[in-house]
């Protein structure tokens, strides 16, 4: 093979999501039980634990200020880093603050390596072949995470060692890893020069809102269905693993082929049938009594994840090519403002009324879905939204409204 060939910005872009959701991966499959065993964490604790580890996703708008002194490539790299450093050293702190340190430490590297990734994959990927380009990406995630829980099987059920070792291994491997990459792929170029300030533009108002809601629902699956698997079910270590793999392999075998149908049937379309079905699956979260009908819906539920590439392309074909990283910095805040106030409140909420928290999740899918009704069959620049907030464009109608 060539070697320009297999160094391409696509494969750095695909190695990197790897390397993130292996170490990622069995530190968020391992946390509820290691929290509840060795910490004797509760619904109050552990929403105060997930809304500390949202923060630096709320701060990641600082993002485009180290911009100014570091490439794009280079940053992303280094929060990598950052980010297994913080896994391998979860272990060693089983306590309360210490789970609370760790974890920012890991949510550091973590939500600037998130951030820098899509306003990587924006810029370095044609528009035409962004959705299967992160449908593929999907998958080389769900890869990882099997590699990870593979790894937990070995460590903590065939040769019988501690979490202390699980987590400081996944961390040491994944930090080798990113040392790696780092010099074996060259510096790529990015298109065009990025804006360094905070951009917030009204005409991606529809942008912002869907990702503040899809940050509201994301951490309703993360924190409180992996956390009633284990609380109201009884779901072991080995149980969690089973379902996570599950989930990961479900998302390999189908979440490509979900990337190329999303560029099918367009960004309006994928959404409405993702919110559609989140509203049925929160409302079943909060009825079921059975586990494996439980397992089910957690199963569901995230496959629909894959639908969400949809948000990215559909911003992607409306912006300005300068204002790629200035908004993907702000929009991870964005889909943070509710993530960092969700967990804390809803866990308390959780003491009282668990079923509550997913009839609240069920309403944010309700938003979620009236805002996808209002993307155009073909979003462009200049043609945004079918109807606006403004009043100079609200009696202008799309040119696919009809659709």
């Amino acid at each position: 093979m060539d070697p320009q060939v297999s160094k391409n910005p696509q494969k750095l872009l695909l190695w990197m999501t790897f390397i993130m959701s292996l170490v990622f991966s069995v530190w968020q499959v391992l946390l509820n039980n290691f929290v509840i065993e060795r910490a004797q964490f509760t619904g109050a604790e552990i929403g105060i634990l997930q809304s500390l580890r949202e923060v630096p996703g709320f701060l990641a708008f600082t993002a485009i200020f180290i911009l100014i002194l570091i490439r794009e490539q280079s940053f992303a790299l280094l929060s990598l880093a950052i980010l297994c450093v913080g896994v391998a050293i979860t272990g060693f702190y089983p306590s309360v603050l210490g789970l609370y340190l760790t974890t920012v430490i890991m949510s550091i590297g973590f939500h600037y390596f998130e951030t820098i990734n899509q306003s990587l994959t924006l810029q370095w990927i044609d528009k035409k072949e962004t959705a299967s380009f992160l449908g593929k990406a999907l998958a080389w995630r769900s890869a990882a995470a099997l590699s990870g829980y593979a790894s937990i099987w070995i460590v903590m059920t065939w040769l019988q060692l501690d979490y202390v070792w699980m987590y400081a291994l996944i961390g040491s491997l994944g930090l080798i890893m990113v040392i790696t990459i780092t010099l074996y792929f060259p510096k790529f170029e990015v298109g065009e020069v990025q804006h360094k300030k905070l951009i917030l533009r009204k005409k991606y108002w529809l942008y912002y809102l869907l990702t503040f809601f899809s940050g509201a629902r994301r951490q309703i699956f993360m924190v409180f269905a992996g956390f009633m698997m284990v609380e109201k079910f009884g779901y072991s270590i080995s149980e969690i693993t089973a379902l996570f793999l599950i989930n990961y392999v479900v998302n390999l075998l189908f979440a490509p082929a979900i990337g190329r149908f999303i560029g099918r049937i367009g960004e309006r379309n994928a959404l409405t049938i993702e919110y559609i079905g989140l509203i049925l699956i929160f409302v079943s979260y909060a009825l079921v009594e059975q586990p494996e009908m439980a397992a089910a819906l957690y199963v569901i539920d995230h496959l629909l994840f894959a639908m969400a590439i949809a948000i990215k392309t559909y911003f992607q074909k409306i912006a300005d090519g300068k204002d790629i990283a200035a908004t993907m910095s702000v929009s991870f805040t964005i889909n943070h403002i509710a993530a960092v106030v969700i967990p804390a409140l809803l866990g308390l909420l959780w003491l009282h009324s668990p079923e509550a928290v997913f009839y609240i999740g069920a309403g944010f899918a309700i938003c979620s879905l009236i805002l996808a009704r209002n993307i155009p069959s073909a979003p462009a620049q200049g043609n945004e939204v079918i109807w606006s907030l403004t009043s100079k464009n609200r009696d202008k109608k799309s040119i696919n409204q009809a659709d």
